[in-house]
């Protein structure tokens, strides 16, 4: 069963709970799709009604963000931990490249998944970048072609929320891969456009802080966060 935080069901996972599933899924015949919403996207969901479709038509809903951990347990419906979308997928793309499996990445600016995919393919011998495609497209169509055309068994869609999330619930059957992973800017990362914050900074789940110090133009999106605990606050107060 998932827990609602503000309407947004999230499965109740630890990483390696997270992982399994994510493999048996990429393993199971017909198109899967995991979403890995944070505080903001949750406030995104609130007033846009297609958005918390497509989050919680997916197969796996993963808290991104130590906000939902929060939230969570504020309303006394606790999570048994984060699941990062970056950690999600480097410890599936590990897994991918023992099995010889095919991943194609999608988003980013021209360029950006082109060096992503060497990248990754050096830190994961085995791993397969069966192509890839930037996020600046009009039309789905020859897009969702060129996935197909790849052979690919799991695409990282990295189109920034909701736009990925309703994107993979419109065109996930079409692109005949197994299991299609919303991402935000994780090919900025794997790419080395962007550095992943230090490791004190991760645990504390403080990603947020180091983003916003590198980039202070983040500061209208960060409100979000604030926001969502007072409208955590206010659910809290209803269920009593």
């Amino acid at each position: 069963m998932r827990i609602d935080v503000l309407g947004v069901g999230f499965d109740n996972m630890t990483v390696e709970q997270a992982v399994a599933e994510g493999v048996r899924l990429l393993n199971t015949p017909g198109a899967h799709y995991a979403v890995t919403p944070n505080p903001e996207i949750v406030e995104v969901c609130r007033e846009d009604a297609e958005a918390r479709e497509a989050v919680n038509g997916a197969d796996l809903v993963l808290a991104d963000g130590i906000g939902v951990i929060y939230g969570a347990k504020m309303l006394g419906t606790p999570l048994k931990g984060r699941v990062t979308g970056i950690g999600f997928a480097q410890e599936l793309m590990a897994r991918m490249a023992e099995d010889g499996k095919r991943l194609f990445l999608l988003g980013a600016k021209p360029g950006v998944a082109e060096r992503a995919a060497e990248n990754l393919q050096r830190q994961y011998p085995g791993l397969i970048v069966a192509g890839t495609h930037d996020g600046y497209f009009q039309e789905d169509g020859p897009v969702v072609e060129a996935i197909r055309a790849s052979g690919a068994d799991v695409v990282f869609v990295c189109l920034g929320a909701p736009k990925q999330e309703k994107w993979m619930r419109k065109n996930g059957e079409a692109t005949g891969a197994h299991l299609l992973v919303g991402l935000g800017g994780c090919l900025d990362v794997f790419s080395g456009e962007v550095r992943r914050a230090p490791e004190v900074f991760q645990k504390l789940g403080l990603e947020w802080l180091h983003r916003l110090a590198k980039n202070p133009g983040r500061i209208g999106r960060m409100m979000k966060l604030p926001l969502f605990l007072v409208h955590v606050a206010g659910a809290k107060g209803k269920k009593k």
